[in-house]
């Protein structure tokens, strides 16, 4: 009896749930045939595509396909844990990604707390559009601008050259890639990134400011207990996106600029894969130290929406 009775409210159920969905699809029909080509393209780019990390596990031959090519397990895995440049790949690349988290990410929040205590229009919007413009610019134009700046008579060269008398070309030195690297990133990338907290910005109640006046509490105060608070839940979300793609530090700039003198601090991850993968053809190879990539980014997100549920409350998931 009991039996029936549950599976009569199971029929119940998903009889009510398909009506409730036939419903909504009817009321919001347009809703969604605007979501559907965003639907559509992540199944194509994003989902699709990771058929392809079978291939980590083969010795991959673009002349048999996917389907034909030979199982070889954890070999590649193996094989890029036992491989000499492992440790200064992960080394080079966690390094950059500490550097961005912890001098990019937060001069970003603070460029759009500048921006925010702005009050002509007019200036605000100007400053904001000079510093969205690097944002569109060509990554192969950058490199140039880079490479141009950083010669032995470059404007960049003969600026720390004042300081340090040294006029040797600064894409030769490996322990000025990071700086260089990182500077670069947020002169391209601080303006556009801040579009976020600026919007985050708009959507503080103007009265909590008007109430911090009253009990006496200056510019800086009120930054510190109303504007921060504010966009509080904005900024953990977006260092959880930031600390989960960690390892992901792209491969575009790394392999317009560096060459083998400073393969020290800059050959990362991703350019390795380009190496082995376009360069030496070695196709499964480089989509297993891809796949273990993504299992890092994958492990840091966990642990990052973790501890970020348990002490402030807001997360991903």
């Amino acid at each position: 009896m009991k039996e029936r009775k549950n599976q009569k409210a199971d029929n119940g159920y998903r009889k009510y749930t398909k009506a409730a969905i036939r419903k909504d699809f009817k009321r919001n029909y347009i809703i969604y045939l605007m979501a559907l080509p965003t639907v559509i393209y992540f199944i194509l780019f994003a989902y699709l595509p990771m058929s392809g990390l079978i291939m980590a596990f083969q010795d991959y031959k673009p002349k048999i396909g996917i389907l034909k090519s030979p199982l070889v397990g954890t070999k590649h895995f193996v094989a890029f844990f036992h491989d000499p440049f492992f440790f200064r790949l992960v080394r080079n690349t966690f390094m950059i990604s500490v550097w961005e988290l912890l001098i990019a990410f937060p001069l970003t929040i603070i460029f759009a707390l500048l921006l925010n205590e702005i009050r002509s229009k007019v200036f605000k919007r100007t400053i904001q559009t000079i510093s969205y413009m690097p944002y569109f610019i060509s990554m192969v134009v950058v490199a140039g601008m880079i490479i141009d700046f950083c010669k032995s008579k470059g404007v960049l060269t003969q600026l720390v050259g004042l300081f340090t008398n040294n006029t040797q070309n600064i894409l030769s030195i490996p322990s000025y890639w990071r700086p260089l690297y990182i500077g670069s990133g947020i002169w391209q990338g601080i303006g556009f990134g801040s579009i976020i907290y600026v919007a985050a910005l708009a959507g503080i109640d103007q009265q909590l400011y008007e109430a911090a006046v009253i009990d006496g509490a200056n510019r800086w105060k009120q930054t510190w207990y109303v504007t921060l608070p504010g966009i509080s839940t904005t900024i953990v979300i977006m260092l959880i996106l930031k600390i989960g793609s960690m390892m992901s530090v792209g491969y575009e700039k790394t392999i317009l600029l560096y060459n083998s003198q400073i393969y020290e601090t800059a050959d990362i991850i991703s350019s390795y894969v380009y190496r082995k993968g376009l360069l030496d053809f070695n196709y499964g190879y480089s989509s297993a130290v891809s796949f273990f990539n993504s299992v890092i980014n994958f492990v840091l997100l966990l642990m990052a929406n973790k501890c970020s549920k348990k002490f402030t409350d807001t997360s991903l998931f």
